[in-house]
């Protein structure tokens, strides 16, 4: 199989989440209503947690980027497999705490199977 579609999807959800971290870095309080959770109290302890959130995502985003640069595939699509316990750990999290099925599944749960499909792919690729 050619490693196009995966090696694209890679790039997409890590310029998604890089993305995604960079709102909760400079606006949490605007994206944190997007995670399927009812939001935390609107104050600084509060925007300081969800700016560590966003930070772990862009440093995610870029180390599958960087992987790609410097290394092969197989290795990618790997990572790719191990970071997609976050977007299910996500989606766990909200269903557990009573947050809103619907975007535990369409927002994280997809991630998460988006995620397992590249990574597979870019494995058996090569």
């Amino acid at each position: 199989m050619h490693s196009a579609l995966p090696l694209a999807i890679a790039v997409l959800v890590s310029v998604g989440i890089i993305v995604i971290g960079c709102f909760y870095v400079a606006a949490p309080e605007r994206i944190v209503g997007g995670f399927g959770l009812k939001p935390p109290a609107p104050d600084a302890d509060t925007r300081a947690w969800l700016r560590l959130k966003g930070v772990r995502d862009v440093a995610a985003g870029l180390a599958v980027l960087t992987l790609m640069l410097t290394t092969d595939h197989r290795t990618v699509g790997i990572v790719l497999l191990v970071f997609a316990i976050i977007p299910f750990g996500d989606m766990s999290n909200v269903l557990l705490s009573g947050g809103r099925k619907v975007t535990a599944f369409s927002v994280h749960g997809v991630t998460c199977a988006v995620m397992l499909f590249a990574g597979i792919l870019l494995i058996h690729a090569f």
